[in-house]
């Protein structure tokens, strides 16, 4: 290779060994190619790459290549800033807002001494303009407030919303900064305060306006909806506007409360002002006259379908104050309402009961005899009656909102009872081959009826349920009283048996002649049902033992001896174990008459008087309408016993009827019993037992 060639360059000022990257070694002097050789350097290298070689110079060392720079795929992106009106295009409404309030600081916050003191420098262009960009912000920002309920609620609406609401705290903490400016500062800008919280609250309520007053408008090229086969146009007027607040405040609770922070209270603030609004158009709809029908629709709305379905939803639960909205109307206007649906529906009540009354009678008389089910006479009345009783008061439940002011409607039930009681009293008077039939039927009615009353007791006036239960007293009376009255009749005679020598003498012959005769008569009784004749039972028992008693006090008899007296009450224990056993087999549930003759028969038994007092206070304890006149009747029997003995008998008694009294479970007994007069004997005129003055005639 040929040097000559090469021209060697100025000698460069010497590096630093770290520089050369060579250490111990001296730097050589550098070279390049001569001009023959110049040339990019792929030409350069292209030519004399296989005929350069660069001779090795002792302590050279070659300088490493830069490594190329490593170019990433996806290199970040620099933010872009938005202008003022480029962040409202995007509906950026907060970022516009804090745009704006930075312009205010700055072109606010300058500050310059006069004579006068300090000063504002405020270019009015700048001013101006900065007022304009103030009212773009704010038509934004009642754009999207008023568009809440103008389509169905996304994500995207939802956001703007929420920015709105945000640009409207921080514009109400900017009038707040203004308002709370030192005496002596500078002038607030004309545009101040901006009050957008109240604009806020009373644009709401143009909303409300809007969207109750598009609700009223029938169209007609909509589909045919439940609302629109209302028949009358009060009715879909009332029930669109009903519809309306429902679906806008659950939208509130649901969507729209998610936007606003809790002091603005929207979800009270929209049901306020729904309220508001539903409360002014009923209450002119009240005052307008309304038929019976609109006028029942109406008090649903008010008693029912607002307070029930709307305000207590489960999506409003714990986000609305029921207790500061109120009624949607007046009392006034509520009651002038209630009284017309009441006075109609008692109207109508009254001729269901008529109707279903004279239906009944006109099959009474004529001839027919009542259908038998399941082997018994049923009469359908007290059902049709229970039925038409039930449907209006859960009818007048639901229009008046209250249990209380539907229970006047149970008043009629009173009066048809009344009614069917004069009905039934004329009809049994009559001779017919279908009577006693007509009266079995009647008395499953007049046991439904009562026992309608007794598990209502609670829910029906005190006033009108003691009326009911009187007249089906009555009722009852009339229909047993028809069957048991004749079966007395016939007793009679042998009634007149009971306690006298002959029966003394005869032993049972006389009570088994009783039952005999009494047995005959319930065959009559097979088709009468399970209840009713239970309760025919217990009628003929009580009535038989009251009858018993009443013939043992007739003192036809005078029992003159120990052995008298211990025969008279076996014949008395008798007697009244054979009447609890045949009535208790025959289904009658008065248990607590087979108490009454034993304890009878053990005063007449025992000799000794301390013995027969304390019995007399027991006796008087079981059953305390026992009377001194009923205790003489029994004493009478016992010719042995002195004026002195009896005069402590009843001195103990005296003593003891105020405790004993107290203790008492079993029903009136010997009220029932007409007892002869008193004993004669020495006592004062007028004893008081327990607080009572009793008479000698007592």
């Amino acid at each position: 290779m040929k040097f000559s060639v090469l021209h060697v360059l100025p000698r460069r000022p010497r590096k630093t060994k770290e520089e050369m990257g060579a250490v111990g070694h001296d730097p050589v002097e550098a070279t390049v190619l001569s001009p023959v050789m110049e040339g990019s350097a792929k030409t350069v290298h292209g030519r004399f790459r296989h005929k350069l070689k660069m001779p090795q110079i002792l302590g050279f060392v070659p300088r490493p290549r830069s490594p190329k720079p490593i170019v990433e795929s996806n290199p970040p992106q620099t933010e872009v800033v938005l202008d003022f009106m480029e962040n409202l295009k995007e509906n950026r409404l907060v970022e516009a807002c804090q745009q704006l309030l930075l312009r205010e600081d700055q072109l606010f916050g300058q500050e310059t001494m006069t004579i006068e003191g300090l000063v504002q420098v405020c270019n009015e262009d700048d001013k101006d303009t900065l007022q304009k960009d103030y009212e773009t912000l704010l038509l934004h920002l009642w754009m999207a407030v008023h568009t809440t309920f103008s389509s169905t609620p996304s994500g995207e609406h939802l956001e703007i919303l929420r920015s709105a609401v945000e640009t409207i705290r921080l514009l109400e903490e900017k009038d707040q900064q203004w308002e709370g400016r030192p005496e002596g500062s500078s002038e607030a800008p004309v545009w101040r305060p901006h009050q957008c919280r109240h604009t806020h609250d009373n644009l709401l309520e143009k909303i409300v306006d809007s969207q109750m007053r598009n609700a009223t408008v029938e169209e007609d090229n909509i589909s045919v909806s439940s609302v629109d086969n209302l028949s009358t146009s009060m009715k879909r007027e009332v029930c669109r506007m009903g519809k309306c607040l429902k679906e806008d405040v659950l939208r509130v609770a649901r969507d729209i409360r998610d936007c606003y922070p809790p002091d603005f209270d929207v979800c009270n603030l929209y049901v306020r002002l729904y309220h508001q609004k539903f409360s002014a158009r009923l209450t002119e709809l009240a005052r307008s006259g309304l038929d019976v029908d609109d006028c029942n629709y109406l008090l649903c709305w008010v008693n029912n379908y607002y307070p029930n379905d709307i305000l207590k939803h489960k999506d409003l639960e714990g986000h609305i104050n029921m207790e500061s909205l109120g009624t949607l109307l007046s009392e006034k206007d509520l009651t002038t309402l209630e009284e017309q649906y009441l006075l109609q529906k008692e109207s109508k009540v009254r001729t269901w009961f008529s109707k279903a009354l004279s239906k009944e009678e006109e099959g009474w008389l004529s001839g027919k005899s009542p259908e038998l089910i399941d082997g018994y006479c049923f009469c359908p009345l007290a059902i049709d009656i229970i039925q038409a009783v039930d449907g209006a008061m859960r009818e007048a439940r639901t229009i008046l909102g209250s249990e209380a002011k539907a229970q006047r409607i149970l008043r009629q039930l009173d009066s048809f009872l009344i009614s069917y009681k004069s009905s039934l009293e004329e009809f049994v008077k009559r001779t017919g081959e279908n009577t006693q039939a007509v009266v079995k039927a009647n008395l499953v009615s007049i046991e439904q009826f009562r026992d309608f009353i007794v598990r209502r007791e609670e829910s029906i006036p005190e006033e009108i349920r003691t009326s009911c239960m009187s007249t089906l007293a009555d009722l009852r009376d009339c229909g047993y009283g028809y069957f048991t009255g004749p079966i007395h009749e016939e007793l009679r005679v042998q009634y007149h048996r009971l306690w006298t020598q002959a029966w003394f003498t005869g032993g049972q012959m006389v009570l088994d002649e009783v039952l005999g005769t009494l047995d005959r008569h319930m065959q009559q009784f097979t088709d009468l049902k399970s209840i009713c004749m239970e309760e025919l039972l217990g009628r003929l028992h009580m009535e038989m033992m009251v009858e018993y008693v009443k013939r043992m006090m007739k003192r036809k008899m005078r029992l003159k001896d120990k052995e008298q007296q211990e025969a008279a009450a076996k014949l008395l224990a008798e007697d009244s174990s054979k009447l609890s056993t045949y009535f208790t087999e025959a289904g009658s549930k008065i248990s607590w008459l087979s108490e009454v003759l034993p304890k009878m028969a053990e005063v007449v038994r025992l000799q000794d008087p301390g013995s027969i007092q304390l019995e007399i206070v027991t006796l008087a304890r079981d059953f305390p309408d026992l009377s001194w006149r009923h205790i003489s009747a029994l004493l009478s029997l016992k010719a042995n016993l002195s004026t002195a003995d009896v005069r402590s008998i009843k001195e103990s008694l005296v003593e003891n009827r105020p405790t004993v009294t107290t203790c008492n479970t079993n029903p009136p007994f010997f009220s029932k019993v007409p007892a002869g007069k008193t004993w004669n004997m020495c006592r004062p005129a007028c004893i008081c037992y327990g607080g009572r003055g009793y008479s000698s005639q007592d």
